[in-house]
């Protein structure tokens, strides 16, 4: 039997890099050999905590952010075939339910998510192959490509919050999600204001953003409000932290008539404290984007295949997959690495 080295999420801080055999391929899907997975703050929350409700049950292969080459094809596949540049997002919607129905295809009640990046080779379900594997042109790297499902997330998020050339919008954290946002915002023509104590402070402000810094003494509402047009706020407002207190801080520091879209996602059975008042008589717009749908992987692949977005500086280093439980366990914090690409071959 073949076999591949992958990593396997056993529970809570307990990545192991094994050999595990090589997929087989069924009617409709697709074998595909990985060129680089990324790592993902959404992996990081994973590992510490041991599973995800909806991505993941342990055990598991591991990863969802990757690039590669087809490998085999299984009977019924058409438009792939073996040597193909490939990406996939890590879902695929079943097009049929109440939410599918009602073009809200994020909120897809039997979502088919896919798991297993962090490894030598990943099998790609028929329904993720029909909707979501799309070819790589060859203008651009497998590596830079491997950022479309991020990427998808944030361009749905961009959209939904109705950014515009010329708006001034606020993104509360330099992730690699709060960075994303800020580079669709320029590249849409806004005015980005960027909020955040982490070391992507220096890429936000390469981009083109204001960056302001955050601390434990700085009042943020204040510091953002003394950036825009007679302190009225900004027009559109980007929680990227999947804080609570953030929450709160975004909806004080946008105008009225402007939108806030609470994007980070906060520990399960947290509340925050919304005035009323200042919601009703400031025609706030309140939005929580969720996840991506094949449109948007689409947008975000044709994103970076126009260069429209600095790839490079969201991912700084490659690393074996032997590295990745260090990096998962506070290895990234430690580079200062926003993104690292993966490579399971070497």
């Amino acid at each position: 039997m073949h076999t591949m080295t992958a990593a396997v999420l056993y529970g809570a801080n307990d990545v192991r890099i094994e050999e595990r055999p090589i997929p087989e391929v069924g009617p409709g899907e697709v074998l595909v050999r990985i060129d680089r997975a990324l790592t993902c703050g959404t992996d990081v929350k994973v590992f510490k905590r041991g599973y995800h409700a909806k991505m993941i049950q342990p055990p598991a292969l591991f990863g969802h952010e990757w690039a590669g080459v087809v490998d085999e094809v299984g009977d019924g596949v058409s438009g792939f075939q073996p040597g193909d540049r490939v990406v996939g997002a890590n879902s695929a919607p079943c097009d049929e339910c109440f939410f599918c129905r009602r073009g809200q295809q994020e909120l897809c009640e039997d979502l088919l998510f896919l798991n297993g990046a962090y490894a030598q080779f990943i099998k790609v379900p028929a329904r993720i192959v029909e909707k979501n594997l799309l070819h790589v042109p060859d203008s651009l790297s497998l590596r830079d490509a491997a950022l479309v499902e991020p990427l998808a997330c944030v361009v749905k998020g961009v959209e939904d919050s109705g950014i515009h050339a010329e708006d001034t919008v606020a993104v509360l954290g330099v992730g690699a999600i709060g960075l994303m946002f800020a580079a669709v915002a320029l590249h849409c023509g806004a005015r980005v204001i960027s909020v955040g104590g982490f070391y992507g402070r220096p890429i936000a402000d390469e981009m083109g953003a204001k960056v302001i810094y955050r601390s434990d003494r700085m009042n943020i509402v204040e510091a953002v409000l003394d950036l825009t047009e007679s302190r009225r706020g900004a027009d559109v407002v980007v929680e990227a932290y999947g804080v609570p207190k953030m929450w709160e801080a975004a909806i004080a520091l946008v105008r009225h008539g402007g939108t806030v879209n609470l994007f980070g996602g906060c520990p399960a059975d947290t509340k925050i404290d919304l005035a009323t008042t200042r919601m009703h008589y400031g025609e706030l717009t309140l939005k929580a984007s969720f996840h991506h749908t094949p449109e948007h992987v689409r947008k975000a692949l044709n994103l970076l295949t126009r260069r429209s977005i600095r790839t490079d500086l969201l991912i700084t280093e490659e690393a074996p997959l032997a590295e990745l439980p260090y990096l998962l366990n506070g290895g990234l914090l430690e580079r200062r690495c926003v993104k690292v690409a993966i490579d399971p071959w070497l």
